[in-house]
């Protein structure tokens, strides 16, 4: 299935049959967050389970002209506390996936990475940026931009894996991953495009076979059809691509920033890799920039996650 923009997935979300997804948000006790989780629950994406300070995430909902009775709130007075009960959730499998809000990412991180709270499935998290980039045909997937800063060959091999995972949950099928690097052209100097060239070459051999992966390609060819072909270069990928997989995370961050801040694009992000999604976003950013992971994570399917 190929999404042109974030509204389609909205309402693919919207319009599944199965039960709402659960959300548990940690620290609820934040404004934007709040808007976004209970945007999303009046959408009927999902349903919300907020930790925190109950006195004042009831104060912030009455705020945001939202029945405060109307969503379940859980008590914790502090942030940290806040993130072992959502871990504790997780363990039990009472929610499909973790929102941060008013706590620090280590925090979050380190009380769902515990052992006995169940989110490490044995693989190393990482992180999946969805792209709407004006005038592209379809949604994109960028990866990692935010958590493995250069990863090895097993790294990357996880990493896609993670991503596609995730894809097929959201419904691409087959995901198409083009393995980005300056040239298409193998260069022992450059280590992505040979290691490009292998994770290509196992995927012929039957890894991800579920997948289309291909590389290296540069970032111009991963995009147009029309430049593949000026180069003479066949592929299922090239002009159509549902992934893009950066050598490493200055890459990737550039190019998700360059997308957001000059192409005009909206992106969200999730981190996967563990038994639930994690939506990862910063305090500073407004509604929509928490609202948009929601809708992603709220996308997977239980297989997925």
């Amino acid at each position: 299935m190929i999404y042109s923009s974030f509204n389609q997935l909205v309402t693919k979300v919207r319009d599944d049959a199965g039960r709402r997804k659960v959300v548990a948000v940690v620290a609820a006790d934040d404004s934007h967050t709040l808007e976004a989780a209970t945007r999303a629950s009046r959408d009927g994406i999902l349903t919300t389970r907020l930790i925190g300070p109950k006195k004042k995430i009831r104060e912030l909902l009455s705020a945001l002209d939202e029945d405060p009775a109307s969503y379940e709130i859980i008590a914790a007075e502090d942030p940290v506390g806040a993130a072992h009960v959502a871990a504790g959730l997780v363990r039990d499998r009472e929610v499909d996936f973790v929102m941060k809000g008013k706590i620090q990412t280590a925090d979050l991180l380190r009380a769902m990475l515990a052992p006995e709270s169940g989110v490490r499935t044995g693989r190393m998290l990482s992180h999946l940026a969805i792209a709407e980039i004006p005038n592209h045909h379809k949604l994109i997937g960028i990866t990692d931009v935010a958590i493995t800063i250069a990863p090895n060959l097993d790294q990357k091999r996880e990493i896609i894996e993670n991503a596609a995972a995730a894809l097929a949950g959201m419904g691409f099928d087959p995901p198409k991953v083009a393995l980005l690097s300056a040239s298409e052209t193998i260069n022992p100097k450059m280590i992505e495009t040979v290691e490009a060239a292998e994770l290509a070459k196992s995927n012929r051999e039957g890894w991800l076979s579920e997948c289309i992966v291909e590389g290296p390609l540069s970032y111009d060819l991963a995009m147009s059809r029309e430049a593949a072909e000026i180069k003479g270069i066949a592929s299922r990928v090239c002009g159509d691509a549902d992934l893009l997989v950066v050598p490493h995370i200055t890459v990737g961050n550039v190019l998700l920033k360059a997308l957001r801040y000059s192409a005009g694009a909206l992106s969200a992000g999730i981190v996967v890799g563990g038994r639930v999604p994690i939506v990862l976003t910063s305090r500073a950013v407004e509604t929509r920039d928490k609202f948009l992971p929601l809708v992603l994570a709220a996308s997977m399917s239980a297989e997925s996650s």
